[in-house]
């Protein structure tokens, strides 16, 4: 049971670590090069729809299965693999912390502008978004490699 855990965290982590990458290196840049009056309608309806069903699930999903994974007592698990499945367990909470206390109040904020200009609403918003983007970036892809690595250990 805990080898399917830690498998299924993985995977979870691994599509979640592909998502924050291509909004980084291809989604991002590509609104970058909108005129104001383009980015901030798009960006809102992309805050719209990425909280789906399937997003929400893998999203819960890159907690449960590394932390049910280190419930499960396995005979054998080597303390190496034990703190690998934690250190991405961790990373994966930050990256939801960061997430939370970073883009999801930018994003707010972002729906309630309505009636300013789209270049304040956009200075307000893109950059800080971005920065907060790439430190969660950065953690759910050391998360991904370190349950790789637990996987491998």
């Amino acid at each position: 049971m805990a080898t399917l855990l830690l498998a299924l965290a993985v995977i979870s982590t691994g599509l979640y670590a592909g998502f924050m990458l291509v909004f980084r290196t291809g989604i991002m840049p590509a609104l970058a090069r909108l005129s104001d009056d383009q980015f901030v309608p798009v960006m809102r309806r992309i805050n719209e729809e990425i909280p789906r069903a399937v997003f929400l699930v893998v999203f819960l999903a890159i907690i449960a299965f590394p932390a049910a994974s280190l419930a499960v007592p396995v005979e054998g698990r080597s303390d190496n693999q034990m703190w690998l499945i934690l250190a991405g367990l961790v990373c994966a909470a930050l990256n939801h912390l960061v997430t939370i206390v970073g883009n999801i109040p930018l994003n707010n904020a972002l729906a309630a502008f309505e009636g300013s200009p789209d270049s304040e609403v956009r200075a307000a918003f893109e950059a800080r978004w971005n920065s907060f983007h790439i430190v969660r970036t950065v953690l759910i892809l050391a998360s991904f490699v370190l349950l790789v690595w637990a996987s491998l250990a």
